[in-house]
């Protein structure tokens, strides 16, 4: 136990440094100095980064340049309205995707709080309910909902989606040590992140013996989250960048 996390925290160390910014996602929240335009930005940008790195950037860098200056006052403005729903943004995210987000995030600023991150605060500090409330107000504002917000629950306890791509934004919004993650937001503590977990950092988990379930599903996403707390309670989440530059054999 304690070998492995000597390797894991060596990982950290070795990722989690402003170099590792430039070719990440990551970099695009990094460019706005508003905190509406950081939530704004982390949520799209997480939202398609899967596929090819390189792919991901293009895509984002596109995305943001229709947005303008200010993602936020594009969002409010309606500028959004006049998107092509068949233009292809990112793989299988088209401008009808992009217009359901912005109407969505729209409407999370027309709440009285005029405030994204209270959507996923709660007294529980339980950040599935956040997702899931997220995820709620987004299919209210566009009366449907979409393929691209995952959700975290279903009608057998714990067997929802892992929401890797939300909870990695949120890993950008909340995690503050000031090095890579943007830490804006103060209400949510990094203590109950959960780990973003996709097909690689599952497989490298279940090879250093850190998890053994199959699924890649929201009660896997649990126990390897439990497992990192060992290793560090307050920021379990931090060996995201340990995990993810492990290479298979």
């Amino acid at each position: 136990m304690e070998n492995l996390k000597d390797y894991l925290d060596e990982l950290v160390a070795k990722n989690n440094t402003e170099a590792f910014i430039k070719d990440d996602p990551v970099q695009f929240p990094h460019r706005y100095s508003d905190v509406r335009d950081i939530e704004i930005v982390s949520f799209l940008v997480a939202t398609i980064a899967w596929g090819n790195r390189k792919m991901i950037l293009n895509s984002a860098n596109n995305m943001l340049a229709i947005m303008g200056k200010s993602p936020y006052d594009y969002v409010m403005s309606g500028g959004w309205e006049k998107l092509d729903d068949s233009k292809c943004v990112h793989r299988t995210f088209f401008g009808r995707d992009l217009k359901y987000y912005c109407k969505g995030l729209s409407k999370a600023y027309q709440m009285p709080t005029n405030s994204l991150e209270n959507v996923f605060y709660n007294d529980e500090h339980d950040v599935w309910k956040g997702i899931q409330n997220f995820r709620d107000l987004m299919a209210e504002a566009n009366g449907c909902t979409s393929k691209h917000i995952s959700n975290p629950s279903c009608c057998e306890p714990n067997k929802g989606s892992a929401c890797k791509r939300l909870h990695m934004a949120l890993r950008w919004l909340v995690r503050n040590d000031g090095i890579v993650d943007l830490g804006i937001w103060k209400r949510l503590n990094p203590r109950d992140l959960m780990i973003p977990l996709d097909v690689h950092v599952a497989r490298v988990s279940r090879d250093l013996g850190l998890i053994e379930r199959k699924s890649n599903d929201r009660q896997t996403v649990e126990m390897l989250t439990a497992k990192l707390r060992e290793f560090d309670p307050a920021d379990p989440v931090k060996y995201d960048f340990a995990l993810f530059g492990v290479e298979l054999m």
